[in-house]
């Protein structure tokens, strides 16, 4: 593996003194706060698997599955991008047969996808913190040929040692939001210090590009490739899915059915008002409200009580449990929003009738149905930007634009298959873009420090 020390770079001033300040912060936050963590984790049993490896502790049981060569560490944070990753490396094996590939999550929800997903592909583990020492040794023991980042993962201390052990660093499927650069031009030096060591920038769109090259990415290093997320997509999309959804959710032939994914704070009241509208004209249509974070269940379960809807949890449902008889589902279950938007006559996106950026859309277009969504999708911007330009996606600036909208594509179905099969086109179209990070990476190892 390559550990040589690679040539030194001459920063300015201010971005040093900056990356200075950062470091002995993380030092600091560090040795105060984390031994009350650690009694917290021997308490209560929470958090203690893969706490040595936030430390940068990694045992002989990972070590040994380690083999092959360029070795290539994918750092993920959630879910989502650890999706990205897996559609890169079904790509990096193509093309590289022998690499060895390691994939690291910021989440618990993230690893236990990784491990679950990927674990016969690749060695998961958990990420070390931004703290030096972490780093130091996590970088030591695994030994990357190249680190690579997904989408927004940008930490000094650990792109700061991996560039000083003479590791290549790539930034994949990138990502820069109005709201990421925003927080971003507030600490520009100490981000401006960290992007100098970074040897390619594969961008999902050109905005993403310029905004990643005013924080100061040198402009050279920077492509743009699209995002893999269509690819995960494409693979996640089913379609044998829907009968076992529609037999789950008690569907009938031809009952409209809502789906309204990634809800979060207030949306759900909104909605319930939104629903209380339809079903004057469509009194059998099924509400199903997936929460953002499945803790919210319990308060969304009784605002639908309050409405005077009759309610049911997912969890309830299935093979032991009671049929779907109520009009509303509140899902309280992990990882189902994709399955659960195949049966959706019309789908609804969270995050975005409340500032909070919104979210991914096209998991709702990719089944081929109008994907609605509120006026703040600063987070989505380049989905959003495909869905208004196939005429797939819908944008409501508030509850009440929502609930007309959703009676006029009830009232004209033909209206709905049509934008239904834009938006489902706009995903197939956009595929391919997981093959271009990975070449991205490839030319990375292959190019001289």
């Amino acid at each position: 593996m390559n550990s040589m020390p690679a040539e030194k770079i001459n920063h300015h001033p201010a971005d040093r003194f900056v990356y200075g300040l950062y470091r002995l912060f993380s030092s600091a936050v560090f040795f105060i706060f984390f031994p009350f963590f650690w009694l917290y984790t021997r308490i209560t049993g929470q958090y203690r698997e893969g706490l040595g490896q936030r430390v940068g502790i990694y045992r002989a049981g990972v070590t040994r599955q380690l083999y092959g060569t360029p070795r290539i560490w994918l750092h993920a944070v959630s879910v989502g991008e650890v999706n990205v990753a897996g559609a890169i490396i079904d790509r990096l094996r193509k093309r590289l047969p022998g690499c060895c590939l390691i994939v690291s999550a910021t989440t618990e929800q993230g690893f236990r996808a990784a491990v679950n997903n990927l674990g016969a592909k690749a060695t998961c583990i958990h990420a070390p913190l931004d703290f030096t020492g972490a780093v130091k040794r996590a970088l030591a023991t695994l030994q990357p040929d190249i680190l690579v980042c997904l989408e927004t993962e940008i930490w000094p201390n650990w792109l700061t040692a991996a560039h000083e052990r003479g590791i290549k660093i790539a930034l994949v499927n990138g990502r820069i939001s109005m709201r990421t650069i925003n927080r971003y031009i507030k600490i520009r030096p100490l981000i401006r210090w960290t992007l100098t060591y970074v040897d390619a920038f594969s961008m999902i769109q050109r905005a993403d590009a310029g905004r990643i090259a005013r924080l100061g990415a040198a402009a050279d290093r920077i492509t743009v490739n699209g995002n893999a997320k269509f690819d995960v997509l494409q693979k996640k999309a089913d379609r044998s899915l829907k009968p076992a959804m529609r037999q789950l959710y008690a569907v009938k032939k031809g009952q409209p059915v809502l789906v309204a994914g990634s809800v979060r704070h207030r949306e759900d009241r909104i909605l319930l008002a939104v629903y209380q509208k339809i079903v004057r004209i469509f009194p059998n249509t099924l509400l199903i409200i997936a929460p953002r974070h499945i803790g919210k269940a319990p308060a969304i379960g009784k605002h639908v009580g309050e409405h005077g809807f009759s309610c049911q949890y997912r969890s309830d449902l299935g093979p032991g449990g009671r049929p779907r008889t109520a009009s509303v589902v509140v899902v309280d279950a992990m990882g189902e929003l994709m399955a659960t938007y195949s049966i959706a006559t019309l789908a609804f996106c969270g995050g975005s009738l409340v500032p909070l950026g919104g979210q991914n859309i096209l998991e709702a277009a990719v089944w081929g149905i109008p994907v609605f969504f509120g006026p703040s999708m600063e987070d989505f911007l380049d989905a959003k930007a495909l869905l208004d330009a196939s005429g797939g996606g819908i944008q409501v600036a508030d509850g009440r634009e929502l609930a007309d909208k959703i009676l006029y594509y009830l009232n004209h179905p033909e209206k709905a298959a049509a934008a239904g099969q834009l938006a489902r086109k706009v995903v197939a179209t956009g595929s391919g873009a997981a093959e271009k990070h990975a070449d991205v990476i490839c030319r990375a190892l292959a190019s001289p420090l």
